[in-house]
């Protein structure tokens, strides 16, 4: 059996200008997949939203009510985290404000671009955290919260994420 090798999109590319035009290929166009981009992350994060909620109503059937506030948080990182991805948020902080900033600092989505020989796919790591931040808005949405989640890749495997929470 062969080995398999890994052709990165800048591989294809030279070699299919080396080969010449071919009639079975179109020619790539950039500025539709930035369109596409535009498209794709709201549909991630969207589809996160509902995966959050349904997850919500799964985990908390036996448990028991929420006290406040930072106790719903707490659950997110913990149990919902533990359960997605095999263990917990690291760190968990907040101003008492409304802002709640979860780490992890070996988030699994992103493990894939610690290995050796795929750091070029390193600026295009942000596509993968989409779905997470709409799960852990549709997560907190279930529970009550009404928030905007934003997210930050700080290096290859960490990254953070910044829950500000909408006061009414």
């Amino acid at each position: 059996m062969g080995a398999l090798t890994m052709m990165t999109i800048k591989d294809r590319k030279a070699a299919a200008a080396a080969a010449g035009p071919s009639s079975s290929e179109a020619p790539v166009d950039t500025s539709a997949s930035a369109r596409d981009s535009d498209t794709v992350f709201p549909k991630l994060e969207s589809i996160g939203y509902q995966v959050g909620q349904r997850l919500i109503e799964r985990l908390t059937k036996e448990h028991a009510r929420f006290k406040d506030e930072l106790d719903r948080m707490k659950f997110v990182c913990t149990d919902l985290w533990k359960y997605l991805y095999d263990k917990q948020i690291d760190t968990l902080r907040t101003n008492n404000q409304g802002t709640y900033v979860f780490t992890d600092n070996l988030f699994r989505p992103l493990a894939f671009f610690s290995a050796e020989g795929v750091d070029q796919y390193y600026p295009q790591s942000g596509r993968f955290i989409a779905f997470p931040c709409g799960i852990i808005r549709g997560a907190l949405s279930a529970l009550g919260i009404r928030c905007t989640v934003s997210a930050k890749v700080l290096s290859v495997t960490c990254c953070v994420f910044e829950v500000v929470v909408e006061r009414t």
